[in-house]
């Protein structure tokens, strides 16, 4: 049903897609025994992802159930989860104060190009646009949602726009040009660096206007 090969290890970030390979929710696929895995996902797409194994469970003797857990991201050495940042693990349910803003794990989070579900992920979004397909999808893997667009996207296509990190100010919802040409559109921003889409044609490095 997902994405990447969860038995590559012990956690294994994927996604759960559309037969069209559009995004339902990314995951983070914790094997905590041989036969009980945890689906990590943000707390708006639960109910979504369960729907959707529910749909496609067959007969297949597997219980789907929902937990609600906290997560907390701990900067250097600690018992959990890689964390999505590096340099970062992920801990869950263990009742941390927070040391640090949502400001400045805003910047750490755009600066490491990482996408956020309702910024930069949404249902409209293919995975190789967010650059997912190197991050969240196994091509050797058996069929599931979705593949066959991946697949031939990879071989045989290229996508029309990318996601960026750039160094400029500018604010979520700003349209970027280049050459006087409308090529693309900010989604995250803190000042001096930004999140962004933009069109594959655009050279790495080229001078971006914000309007």
């Amino acid at each position: 049903m997902v994405s990447n090969d969860v038995t590559a290890g012990e956690v294994v970030d994927a996604l759960l897609l559309t037969p069209k390979s559009r995004l339902i929710a990314p995951v983070r696929v914790w094997r905590r025994a041989p036969e009980d895995f945890l689906l990590l996902t943000e707390p708006e797409l639960g109910d979504a992802v369960r729907t959707q194994l529910l749909r496609s469970r067959f007969a297949a003797k597997c219980e789907i159930e929902l937990e609600e857990h906290t997560s907390a991201l701990v900067f250097g050495e600690a018992d959990g989860l890689p964390g999505e940042l590096p340099g970062t693990v992920e801990v869950l349910d263990a009742g941390l104060e927070p040391s640090l803003d949502t400001d400045e794990l805003e910047r750490a989070r755009i600066a490491a190009g990482i996408p956020a579900w309702g910024k930069e992920l949404d249902d409209s979004i293919l995975p190789a646009e967010a650059g997912l397909d190197e991050t969240h999808v196994s091509f050797t893997k058996g069929c599931y949602p979705g593949q066959e667009p991946i697949a031939r996207l990879r071989h045989r296509g290229k996508v029309n726009r990318q996601l960026r990190v750039l160094e400029l100010d500018a604010n979520p919802g700003d349209e970027l040009v280049w050459e006087g040409k409308a090529v693309g559109r900010v989604t995250s921003a803190v000042p001096g660096v930004a999140l962004a889409y933009v069109r594959t044609e655009v050279p790495e490095g080229a001078e971006l206007l914000v309007r």
